[in-house]
């Protein structure tokens, strides 16, 4: 087992087993949805409808029932297309670069920060079917057959870049959600008695053992995906900023545009997931996983990633007046004291003077002054695409054909539409699914869960008497830290090599506590969940042949079982492995 240092604030806060990380998570699935949660869908459905009405319309009437005129002819659409994308950013960063980096903070937000990513990604991929106008015909833009010849898609436009790129985005995103859930879901399939429920996560869990076979490939399968998506996080927010570092428009024809768009979409992702997290930790009660130390993780790289967005804004400002072209450096003194005055300061506000509050520990430890910034800085980021869209072509280069841009109650409906139906999607997302990865939160029980840790190295109480700020302990735990009753000591004593009069020793007792049994009375051990076939037979040579005998498994067994086999230690705890022979007892008659 990996061993953490002491000094380390655990992420798992309180007196937790493994039967209470599932409990805790799966308690929402399982028990009845609060009104709440019926009152806050009702109004995210109707705001989606509404923009589902708005769409219908304007696909009706034409792109004309936006507010676009001759000079600005991209607004709102693509503003929000580039926002919502860039919302999605931080689940892949999250899932995948932080798993390569064997991150283990990012357990308790990359699940629901993944489904952010999905339906942020499923919003933006709206705005531009939207924006084609005839959607009846957009089998047109398919290599496909016709009587007018062969019609081919411009392979040189950066808008078709980004079908690649956010289609790619948006496949391996989902697997990896997806494949992540399946453990989750067969552990639900074995908990709900609801027939309709019960069948329908033994679909979703596509058959789930939880054997060592199954657990080895799911391992290779996850790395093997962030491999894949590491290189997303860079390349997808950089093409979709080609649409405009692609062209000669003054304000849009930078190089600095990638690593700048970039580092925004991960500032705006990670502030989406601090709002999003937030609120389901108060809702569901998940204080224990989700607490202060990885709420301040997350406001480190906003801080981070605002400081390169403010950085790339200065940036900008120079390389306008360096340049010496006289169109290029208008455009920018446009943004600051033209017509849009007002979104331009509000974005520099935003993102780049309010991260900096996150310097002060007691403001970035804070989780209402965090849930108020995350939202300040999505606000931030919305006017900085709007202020990069639309300052930089509604003035050209003959002032007959300036203008100014008015949003109409289309542009608006359809914008607040996209956020319902992500609402929607949200909540559904809360209520059927576990927000938090339940097998994933187990493997770091004793390496990080507060029970495990020994009062950070200072001695029983010490956590006690510092807190750290938000502790979360009740007095079972601080006995359990100040008897020393389950430490790492005690794992790291087991994982010593035994001699045969030890091992004898411990065999005999194990099989006093769980009874005798023969090979005639032998049951198929690998319907357990976590036991194959070199498992089972390690546990036939100790003597351990019946359900009955399992059954009886506590957790004083658990760890002289996980002395003797030195295969999986902490497997059997966390699989619960005599509650699934009761079940199997019971199931079969036995």
């Amino acid at each position: 087992m990996h061993k953490e240092s002491d000094i380390r604030i655990p992420l798992i806060l309180g007196d937790k087993s493994y039967r209470d990380i599932t409990d805790d998570i799966i308690r929402p699935i399982e028990g009845k949805a609060p009104k709440g949660w019926y009152i806050l869908i009702t109004i995210f459905a109707i705001f989606g409808l509404w923009g589902i009405g708005c769409i219908v319309y304007l696909l009706g009437v034409g792109i004309g029932s936006w507010g676009l005129n001759k000079t600005v002819e991209w607004a709102w659409d693509i503003t929000n297309f580039v926002w919502w994308v860039g919302i999605g950013h931080a689940g892949t960063l999250i899932s995948a670069v932080l798993l390569l980096f064997r991150q283990k903070w990012r357990m308790a937000i990359n699940r629901a920060a993944e489904a952010m990513t999905i339906f942020a990604v499923m919003m933006a991929g709206l705005f531009p079917l939207i924006h084609m106008g005839r959607l009846w015909v957009g089998y047109w833009v398919f290599p496909l057959p016709n009587q007018f010849g062969s019609l081919w898609v411009n392979f040189n436009s950066p808008l078709l870049w980004d079908v690649f790129a956010i289609s790619t985005y948006f496949s391996v995103g989902l697997v990896f959600w997806y494949i992540g859930l399946i453990p989750d879901f067969a552990t639900i399939r074995d908990r709900v008695t609801s027939p309709v429920a019960k069948r329908a996560y033994t679909v979703l869990s596509f058959g789930w053992s939880g054997n060592a076979k199954a657990w080895n490939r799911f391992e290779m399968v996850s790395l093997v995906l962030a491999g894949l998506a590491t290189p997303l996080v860079f390349s997808v927010h950089s093409i979709v900023s080609f649409d405009f570092a692609t062209s000669i428009i003054p304000g849009w024809h930078t190089t600095i545009f990638p690593p700048y768009f970039v580092a925004g979409a991960v500032f705006s992702g990670f502030a989406m997931v601090q709002t999003l997290m937030l609120i389901l930790r108060k809702a569901f009660g998940l204080e224990a996983y989700l607490h202060v130390k990885h709420i301040e993780y997350m406001n480190i790289v906003i801080m981070t990633t605002g400081s390169i967005v403010g950085v790339a804004y200065i940036t900008e400002l120079f390389i306008s007046w360096y340049s010496g072209v006289e169109y290029e450096a208008y455009a920018f003194w446009n943004r600051a004291t033209g017509p849009y005055w007002w979104a331009y300061a509000s974005m520099m506000t935003c993102n780049v003077l309010s991260p900096q509050f996150f310097w002060f520990k007691k403001l970035r430890t804070s989780l209402t002054f965090t849930f108020v910034l995350a939202i300040v800085v999505n606000t931030g980021m919305w006017f900085e695409r709007f202020v990069i869209i639309v300052t930089s072509i509604h003035r050209d280069y003959l002032p007959s054909a300036w203008s100014y841009f008015h949003p109409t109650w289309v542009d608006i409906g359809v914008y607040i539409g996209t956020m319902g139906l992500f609402g929607v999607l949200y909540l559904l997302f809360a209520r059927y699914f576990p927000v938090m990865p339940i097998a994933e939160l187990k493997t770091i029980l004793k390496s990080s869960g507060q029970n495990f840790k020994e009062g950070f190295g200072n001695g029983a109480g010490y956590y006690d008497e510092h807190g750290h700020g938000h502790a979360i302990i009740s007095p079972e735990a601080a006995a359990l830290l100040s008897t020393d009753k389950v430490s790492v000591k005690a794992e790291e004593e087991n994982s010593k090599e035994m001699t045969s009069e030890e091992i004898l020793a411990t065999k005999n007792s194990l099989l006093e506590r769980l009874g005798s049994a023969t090979a005639e009375d032998k049951d198929n051990l690998k319907l357990i969940s976590g036991v194959g076939v070199v498992l089972e037979g390690k546990l036939n040579e100790m003597g351990i042949f019946t359900f009955s005998q399992v059954s009886k498994m506590v957790i004083e067994d658990y760890n002289m079982l996980d002395s003797l086999t030195k295969s999986f230690p902490g497997r059997a705890e966390r699989d619960d492995w005599a509650a699934q022979a009761l079940k199997l007892m019971n199931d079969n008659n036995i």
